[in-house]
């Protein structure tokens, strides 16, 4: 029986802040990573066990489709067992899809393992346009034809074939779906402008780990030799990157000295440098980063690219921190339009922010932030709002947190192990 976390799945988060953080916290295993490899057991048609899986909203709501597709599913102490020995058809439940982006990557994988694919157009957080048009164009290169029926994505290939591939954009997603596809295609697929996220790079050894052959993870080219027979296996996914860029970031922001275990400092560069840009004093060791905050963040200049670039998953929380730096910080978004979406509530609390086009703030630092009741609107920024509630005098009031738990295990019980006021309501 899966088990969830004391707090979590409440609405609103109760901070009382002011409290600087001091003590060391678990860096749970990384979102991003486990979705596409789970969706990635579909290939094998046998048993995998997948560890360190974070007990998430997202990773429940992952689980729930697998077994809708005829997989044997279950959550143990240390991860979660997979048997997609019984998976026939590629009909995905409607209320599942809507509800979760990452659900487009079964796409590439039923595809890989059925020849047939219908599906609700994906949804997830509200953060920008997010088409889906790389996906769809890459895969038709591969053999697979699309239509619409009834509001429905139906996606066939009769013969899925190896293809020459270049991506305009390197998106993650699109990168992870040609991959799935392309382990299970007859012959060769070259993939130019591939995403270099490491969770590509995870995903791409978990298949190599099953029998796949796949080269250049990690790099902008990738190529995959398909049609080989995979089988299960065992697979450990890596700690969240973004989880613990939060945690950093809520310690430059709020004050005091953290040590976040098992954090994949070598997966962090850019963030790292950002943090010590802030003031912040940072030393890694094996078994994860150390952080001091300054007196007060110092005043950068931010902007977000794709991996090995500063994230724009964590460009929100290096905002809300930067509303109580030393200067004056200038942040521009590349990635997603509307990731300045937190920016009205930030201002209830006292922030300087001018908005000076659609991807660009630039922040007034100022000497305090007054709590008051916020709304999440999507699962980075509303950690963001966090952030800002343990920097802020009096208390905060943070709802809509049913977007945080998308992420986050029990972000409550992390911050409280710091020493963070922290409770769900």
């Amino acid at each position: 029986m899966k088990r969830k976390p004391d707090d979590a799945f409440m609405d609103s988060i109760r901070i009382q802040g002011g409290i600087a953080l001091q003590g060391k916290v678990r860096i749970q295993g990384s979102k991003n990573a486990s979705l596409p490899v789970l969706a990635a057991t579909l290939l094998t048609g046998e048993g995998s066990f997948i560890r360190n899986c974070p007990r998430i909203a997202d990773v429940h709501s992952m689980v729930s489709l697998l077994k809708s597709l005829g997989c044997i599913v279950y959550w143990q102490e240390r991860g979660i067992f997979v048997d997609s020995s019984n998976v026939r058809k590629g009909v995905m439940p409607r209320e599942a899809v809507t509800g979760m982006r990452s659900s487009l990557c079964l796409l590439g994988a039923l595809l890989g393992r059925c020849g047939e694919v219908n599906m609700e157009h994906p949804g997830g957080c509200v953060i920008g346009e997010r088409p889906i048009d790389l996906h769809l164009s890459a895969l038709k290169q591969m053999g697979v034809a699309f239509s619409e029926e009834k509001g429905q994505l139906k996606a066939v290939a009769e013969r899925l074939h190896g293809a020459y591939i270049v991506l305009p954009f390197p998106s993650v997603g699109a990168t992870e779906n040609i991959i799935l596809a392309g382990v299970a295609a007859e012959g060769e697929t070259i993939l130019e402008g591939a995403a270099r996220e490491p969770e590509v790079l995870t995903l791409c050894r978990y298949l190599n780990c099953c029998g796949a052959c796949i080269e250049g993870a990690g790099s902008s080219k990738i190529v995959i030799r398909g049609g080989r027979r995979l089988c299960g296996t065992e697979f450990r996914v890596q700690a969240d990157r973004i989880v613990a860029g939060t945690y950093l970031l809520g310690c430059i922001g709020a004050g005091g000295s953290v040590f976040l275990e098992q954090a994949p400092a070598e997966e962090m560069e850019a963030v790292l440098l950002a943090a010590e840009e802030m003031g912040g004093r940072v030393c890694i060791s094996r078994e994860g980063i150390y952080v001091q905050a300054p007196e007060r963040p110092l005043p950068v200049k931010l902007v977000t690219s794709p991996y090995p670039g500063f994230p724009t998953d964590l460009q929100s929380m290096a905002l809300a921190v930067e509303t109580k730096g030393s200067g004056c910080t200038s942040i521009e978004e590349t990635i997603f339009e509307n990731r300045f979406r937190i920016l009205g509530d930030l201002k209830k609390m006292g922030a300087h922010i001018e908005q000076t086009d659609c991807g660009r703030v630039t922040v007034q630092g100022v000497e305090a932030l007054h709590g008051t009741k916020v709304e999440a609107g999507e699962l980075r920024g509303g950690a963001a709002l966090v952030i800002a509630g343990l920097m802020a005098e009096e208390e905060t009031l943070v709802g809509g947190c049913s977007y945080i738990y998308r992420g986050y295990e029990n972000i409550c019980r992390d911050f409280r192990e710091l020493g963070a006021r922290v409770t769900s309501v």
